[in-house]
């Protein structure tokens, strides 16, 4: 008797979803290059923060991974370079993960709630790569989608609270 191997049903997002998540993701690379073009060029009061290491490697990542996770979900999919530059994207969002643990400027050193972020970006990849790699392409593609909206546009919307260090540089 012959397994039968179930396909999920790709998403496709509409149109309109796809607009906004560029309009998204535009709005906040733009506000995260001003908020550090600020702190470079000395229009906003020096902090402490704007010389921690975790701090700029975690913005080193994130700031290329916004428009190159874009480019990757809308660009043709499956070929060499989709491949290339999706791991390059993994890279930049591990990195990004990885140094947001050592990222404890509020709550007096102990995490805060952005902090949930981090165990979701490294669960979304492991299980995406791991879809992909058993030809699983429509749930690699659901995970994908979800990772670059709930794990790198929602955290960044979040990084500019009021309060947050985002702000501070963006609106002082």
């Amino acid at each position: 008797m012959a397994t039968q191997v179930r396909e999920e049903i790709a998403i496709d997002l509409p149109r309109i979803a796809k607009g906004a998540l560029l309009v998204g993701a535009t709005i906040l690379a733009g506000a995260t290059t001003i908020a550090v073009a600020r702190v470079l060029t000395g229009m906003t009061p020096s902090t402490y923060e704007a010389k921690q290491v975790a701090i700029l490697i975690h913005l080193a990542s994130v700031l290329p991974a916004i428009p190159l996770g874009l480019w990757v979900l809308l660009s043709r999919k499956g070929d060499a370079t989709h491949k290339m530059l999706g791991r390059i994207w993994a890279v930049l969002m591990l990195t990004a993960a990885i140094s947001a643990i050592f990222i404890r400027t509020i709550n007096h050193g102990q995490f805060s709630l952005i902090h949930l972020f981090v165990p979701v970006v490294f669960l979304a990849l492991f299980r995406a790569i791991r879809a992909a790699r058993m030809g699983r392409i429509a749930l690699h593609k659901r995970l994908m989608w979800t990772l670059y909206s709930a794990g790198l546009l929602l955290p960044g919307l979040f990084a500019f609270l009021p309060g947050r260090l985002l702000w501070h540089w963006l609106m002082l």
